[in-house]
């Protein structure tokens, strides 16, 4: 199911199912305090910052992500940046929650001529873990199963939020050839409710029931974006060496199987690094990405807290090669970035870092892309082809890595 890009009576719409859930999760006085103080940006600083850098700004000095983007993009990133940046997580939680995506992605099916999704997903709880399953046909077998872990800083996002790009991806994996793809996306307990190991450990759970539902670990694509990429990369790491010690549980010291491979999106690598650029044109902030990872790692208001740099709960702090050799796929690594965005320095230190380890792995460099670009291009992107491509390319890539016999079922 591919609709057609988020437009300015979407995003009414979407203000129209997150105004009460915001007056109920949240409360009328602090909703009212956060527009209040967001006035000003949207009445006079982002206007006067669009007509600026989209008429009066000379092109030689523009970011190339600038230079491409449609005007209703570069409208929605600076309004994402400024709430990044300056407003409250708890309420950029309801932004992304269940309560407000999901009633919008019925609107934007309805609005597309669809009364239901024409592919069957639905809700999985169990007692160590939840999320949310999707596949072409629930009574056979898949011929592929992304285990996929969302982004949001921890603190933010649920899987109700990136279900259309799950079913759209779906949609792409069929196109390609697949029989029967499958997506099970981890609904993680997000910050504060809990903190690391919590997040790792549901994931680990999740993962020992995909590869059930699969069959064949070679079936299975580890997958994640952002935070979700950084749960999933301690997920690897406990799998190449499974955690002993006074936090671990049963479910962090069994011995599983490696999937086929794994395929991220614009990973948060280090929870805390130097090369963690701010650049124009993202719009992540490298300021509150260290509050964010503060308070995951349980040392909230102490970003240099040892603990910070902990392998197991920042990934990119295991400069230990034989240990990645034991934690990657034997399909190999897929990474796809922005160049534009925060994490690109870290994320080409990481990526040099496994191959001269002899890791098999690959990055894929989106010339002017931002954090996250082959999400926010099919939601923002005005053509068909730019807004499929990120997928589509991820797509090649994970069929690329993984072994034919398994495309078509075979």
């Amino acid at each position: 199911m591919i609709l057609g890009p988020v437009s300015y009576l979407d995003c009414l719409v979407f203000c129209l199912f997150l105004a009460p859930q915001l007056l109920y999760r949240v409360g009328l006085v602090e909703t009212v305090i956060c527009v209040i103080q967001t006035l000003p940006f949207l009445a006079f600083k982002l206007p006067y910052a669009l007509l600026r850098d989209r008429f009066w700004r000379p092109t030689t000095t523009k970011p190339l992500w600038l230079e491409q983007a449609a005007p209703f993009e570069d409208f929605v990133i600076r309004c994402v940046r400024y709430a990044f940046a300056n407003i409250d997580p708890k309420i950029g939680r309801v932004f992304f929650s269940k309560w407000v995506a999901l009633p919008f992605l019925r609107f934007r099916m309805l609005r597309h001529g669809y009364l239901r999704a024409p592919v069957h997903w639905h809700e999985y709880t169990d007692k160590k873990f939840r999320g949310l399953w999707a596949i072409g046909d629930p009574l056979r077998k898949p011929d592929i199963v992304i285990f996929y872990a969302h982004g949001g800083g921890f603190l933010m996002g649920s899987p109700y939020f990136y279900l259309e790009f799950l079913l759209s991806w779906i949609a792409v994996m069929v196109d390609a050839g697949h029989a029967n793809p499958a997506i099970f996306a981890l609904d993680y307990t997000l910050v504060p409710d809990k903190i690391y190991p919590a997040q790792v450990e549901e994931a680990m759970y999740a993962y020992e029931h995909v590869l059930s539902f699969a069959g064949d670990p070679a079936k299975v694509v580890v997958s994640g974006d952002s935070a979700g990429a950084t749960i999933i990369l301690s997920l690897m790491l406990h799998i190449g060496r499974p955690m002993r010690g006074p936090e671990a549980d049963t479910s962090m010291v069994r011995k599983l199987p490696l999937p086929g491979v794994a395929a991220f999106i614009s990973p948060w690598i280090t929870l805390k690094s130097s090369r963690h650029e701010q650049t124009e044109s993202d719009y992540l902030n490298a300021e509150t990405l260290t509050v964010y990872a503060s308070q995951y790692a349980g040392v909230k208001g102490h970003p240099d807290d040892p603990r910070m740099r902990q392998p197991l709960i920042s990934p990119g702090n295991c400069k230990d090669l034989k240990w990645w050799k034991s934690a990657c796929p034997p399909g190999g690594v897929i990474i796809t970035y922005g160049e534009e965005e925060v994490f690109a320095p870290e994320t080409r230190a990481w990526i040099d870092m496994l191959i001269k380890g002899g890791i098999k792995v690959e990055g894929l460099s989106e010339k002017g892309g931002i954090h996250a670009w082959p999400v926010a291009s099919l939601f923002l992107c005005d053509s068909i082809g730019l807004r499929l491509r990120g997928l589509k390319q991820l797509v090649e890539h994970i069929d690329r890595h993984m072994k034919p016999r398994l495309k078509g079922g075979k």
